[in-house]
């Protein structure tokens, strides 16, 4: 495994633009670990409907940058009390949806620390009750990227001001709010540090070694990774897009799956458009398996006969059939 250095970028669109470049054209025969850290952001999931994630005034008085990644799963704060990874490797088929297998070097990083961290739920670092870290994947073409946060002092007054919160995620979790569930990871260092070394230390631990084996950047990488950032990540219609108006909207929370959230224009008892947005993660586009709904009938039987031919567990992670006509009937 080599890592990346990101030469102490904390430009949102920049850093996400490097993972994109690294893992779409970088040689396949090795593994990357890449670390940034971001000025404060929002950070959207591929899937989800950017202006009901955020709170637009809070982010506009405060300059935070709002910026859509490739992955899925939900929005989250970053800020420079905030360090990411992103472990970019080959897709073998079993990795997709296999969380311990990229946060398992992590957590024994942290317990090296004296934080008890160990991974829960779907997709969360948690020490006790707290949650410390979320994790997402994308793959593309046989390569992938598994990587998460790792709230070190971050401002956790602010990850609650800049975020709007679906209701029924809180009640779900069986929490009463974001600032009881999360936590820094300063709060459990048996000494402090500070996070410039705190990153030092990581990398150390999973590397196994203080000579840290890098991959060297050459200026025309660069030059592609502003393009690329430039292209796609300061722009308007990927980062918040356009939700199409709609007359059926349908929500439903999956246990093990996420939130979604589904809105259709129905004209003469046919779907003519469809949307699908929410917190999950799938391996395929969701938009795809939305342009499949165009032209069906909604109906319960019609739709049906439509599933019987999609595999929805690559699109949205563990749904049935039987959920997916519960959230749309």
């Amino acid at each position: 495994m080599l890592f990346i250095d990101n030469r102490g970028i904390t430009d949102p669109a920049l850093n996400l633009a490097l993972e994109e470049y690294a893992l779409k054209t970088f040689p396949a025969d090795e593994d990357y670990l890449l670390f940034y850290i971001n000025e404060p952001s929002i950070i959207i999931g591929k899937n989800q409907n950017t202006v009901e994630e955020i709170n637009a005034a809070y982010v506009k008085n405060n300059g935070i940058h709002v910026v859509r990644r490739l992955s899925g799963g939900g929005a989250v704060y970053h800020d420079l009390g905030n360090l990411n990874f992103s472990f970019i490797t080959n897709d073998d088929g079993k990795s997709f949806h296999n969380y311990r297998k990229f946060t398992e070097p992590v957590v024994q990083a942290l317990r090296g620390l004296g934080v008890e961290a160990e991974l829960t739920g779907r997709n969360d670092i948690q020490v006790g009750e707290r949650k410390i870290s979320g994790n997402a994947q994308y793959s593309t073409k046989g390569r992938m990227f598994s990587h998460g946060t790792l709230m070190f002092e971050s401002q956790i007054d602010n990850v609650v001001s800049a975020l709007n919160v679906n209701p029924e995620k809180i009640k779900s979790k069986g929490v009463k709010s974001i600032r009881s569930r999360v936590a820094n990871i300063s709060e459990f260092l048996r000494e402090p540090i500070a996070i410039g070394e705190f990153r030092q230390r990581l990398l150390e631990s999973i590397f196994g070694d203080t000579d840290i084996p890098e991959y060297k950047l050459a200026e025309a990488d660069w030059e592609a990774v502003r393009k690329l950032a430039d292209e796609r990540y300061r722009n308007w219609d990927w980062n918040y897009g356009r939700s199409p108006s709609f007359n059926v909207r349908k929500t439903l929370r999956i246990e093990g799956a996420g939130t979604f959230d589904v809105r259709l224009n129905v004209e003469g008892g046919k779907i003519a458009e469809a949307a699908v947005f929410g917190d999950f993660f799938g391996a395929w586009d969701a938009q795809e398996f939305a342009d499949k709904l165009v032209g069906v009938k909604y109906d319960e039987e019609a739709v049906r006969a439509l599933l019987d031919e999609v595999d929805l567990t690559r699109y949205f992670g563990a749904v049935t059939k039987e959920q997916w006509l519960e959230l749309m009937f």
